[in-house]
């Protein structure tokens, strides 16, 4: 993926200014929910990286839906099948934490830095039009909510 800094300026005007009309704040600054005590957390994960079980079916173009991940899940079990031609997977080879950071979160309730993991956890295919992603991720947060998930990592890629 190429850095902001490296594009031409002329090129980061062109983009700035075209994106400056497009995308607008759509929430204001106040928050849905209060937050909970991380100390009282239960943690779910969300990531666009097209993380899935390697027996899973591989995301496939610009589609909205999802696979669920298994709270348990080995690392080893795990594929990515992103297919942006501007993705750079070398990061994920290696350490699936940068996408995916169940490990980190496990670490995290031994510490009682949080209290639980949820048993479940959610990928998306990045790069993919949110509304493609509504009808899923109202889902999906149906699905958290059932699993008392008060918190949710999200992992945009």
């Amino acid at each position: 993926m190429v850095r902001w800094a490296d594009i031409h300026p002329s090129e980061r005007a062109s983009f700035t200014e075209r994106l400056s009309g497009r995308y607008k704040q759509p929430f204001e600054k106040t928050p849905w929910v209060d937050a909970p005590n991380l100390v009282d957390a239960r943690v779910g994960i969300v990531t666009t990286a097209a993380i899935h079980r390697f027996d899973d079916r591989p995301f496939t173009g610009h589609a909205g839906d999802y696979r669920i991940i298994p709270g348990d899940i080995d690392y080893k079990d795990l594929s990515m099948s992103h297919s942006s031609t501007n993705f750079d997977r070398s990061a994920y080879q290696q350490d699936v934490n940068v996408c995916f950071p169940l490990d980190h979160l496990r670490t995290l309730v031994q510490l009682g830095e949080i209290k639980s993991v949820s048993d479940w956890h959610y990928s998306f295919m990045g790069s993919t039009a949110p509304e493609l992603m509504e009808p899923a991720a109202r889902e999906v947060s149906k699905l958290l909510l059932g699993d008392n998930v008060n918190l949710v990592l999200l992992i945009p890629v």
